[in-house]
């Protein structure tokens, strides 16, 4: 099945909040409830996985457009962001991580 296809079916028959993790590593797709305002819609989530095969954080980003992407893009990509992550892990003491990797069904993209 066509990536599009595949996600318009996600869209029409998955329910509300559900995650299609994606053959990249750390990127998922989510199904959005719809709201009074608008239907329901699908979002890219973005979630690094660590060392341990489990994502890095208890949310990730949430990406609904082109435009978003971009803006994210240009954050991550600003050197002042690299200085900043500097200093932050000199000042943070460092953390431990620990879990259970899991299996899950994935969409090749």
């Amino acid at each position: 099945m066509e990536l599009t296809q595949t996600l318009k079916a996600f869209i029409e028959e998955g329910q509300d909040w559900e995650r299609k993790n994606t053959s990249v590593k750390g990127v998922s797709i989510i199904r959005l409830p719809a709201t009074k305002n608008r239907a329901a819609s699908l979002a890219i989530d973005i979630n690094p996985i660590g060392e341990n095969g489990l994502p890095m954080k208890k949310k990730g980003v949430m990406i609904m457009n082109a435009a978003e992407l971009a803006a994210f893009r240009a954050a991550f990509t600003n050197e002042k962001v690299d200085g900043l992550i500097t200093a932050l892990e000199e000042v943070l003491p460092e953390r431990k991580t620990a879990g259970k990797s899991s299996k899950m069904d994935v969409l090749q993209i």
